[in-house]
């Protein structure tokens, strides 16, 4: 019995010094692979040093989701989908939390899949009941209003911009909302012919865009030249073209943004109303 005993113990502390070793290791290869990953983003990223340093890291610990998840970002931004999303769901293996609505946000806009944005939003809800995840800096709920505008599904799409609104009104303010959230749910009112309701969208992007708004004005302009308000609609789109040549519009890096207008569309608005 006492032999048994102290063979067990043996075996105990056996474990217990592989387990300890096991730990010092993985907590050796992460510390390297944190290191060779600073090196690596100290280069312009995409370039050969900077891709070449993030593989060298993530084969030092596969483990490392901030190397993973930066190996599939260059890809994306060359317009890879073949090679970027394949690297990027091993990201997601690793931190689906928060790399799905992330996910959901780069199908909306570098590939205008609406139907997977959405799906990854709405899985977002399911992985955090409790909370409501926001990529890039914005509620999914704004985001999937986007998407349903994208789709042409117009009533989901104000529904989704109404919750967000609500939302960052009672916990915040209405400085607080996001402008496009105003300019997007006032085009899908617009799309369903609701006048009064997208221009009271259009008056709010305005008055938090503090007076400065080439989508806000443009559509007003719009709005009055479908009542007969000709006059009002020619002053409306001067200030709209003012704001436009002066940078005031809606835009996004790297990607055309959803509905995004351009100095055409503009002045053949201006030329239609003269005639």
């Amino acid at each position: 019995m006492e032999k048994l005993l102290k063979l067990s113990l043996s075996l105990i502390v056996i474990m217990l010094m592989f387990s300890c070793k096991n730990e010092t290791n993985t907590a050796n290869k992460r510390q390297l692979a944190e290191k060779r990953y600073k090196k690596a983003v100290m280069f312009r990223q995409g370039s050969t040093p900077f891709q070449n340093g993030i593989v060298e890291a993530i084969e030092i610990d596969p483990t490392y989701e901030q190397a993973v998840y930066e190996l599939s970002v260059a890809h994306l931004k060359r317009g890879m989908p073949h090679k970027w999303l394949p690297q990027y769901d091993k990201a997601v293996k690793l931190d689906s939390v928060n790399k799905i609505p992330w996910r959901g946000y780069l199908y909306l806009w570098f590939y205008r899949d609406y139907k997977k944005a959405i799906a990854d939003f709405d899985k977002s809800d399911i992985l955090t009941p409790n909370f409501i995840d926001a990529p890039q800096g914005l509620s999914v709920d704004a985001w999937r209003g986007i998407a349903y505008l994208g789709l042409k599904d117009y009533k989901k799409s104000i529904f989704y911009f109404d919750k967000y609104i609500t939302k960052e009104i009672k916990d915040f303010s209405e400085k607080s909302v996001d402008v496009t959230a105003f300019l997007y749910q006032g085009i899908a009112y617009l799309e369903l012919e609701n006048y009064k309701k997208a221009q009271a969208c259009f008056d709010r992007l305005i008055k938090n865009s503090y007076g400065f708004s080439a989508d806000g004005k443009y559509y007003k302009a719009l709005i009055l030249s479908k009542q007969g308000k000709t006059e009002e609609a020619k002053t409306m789109i001067n200030a709209a073209l003012k704001d436009f040549n002066d940078g005031y519009y809606n835009k996004r890096p790297y990607v055309e943004t959803l509905r995004q207008l351009y100095l055409g569309d503009l002045t053949n608005l201006k030329s239609s109303l003269s005639k």
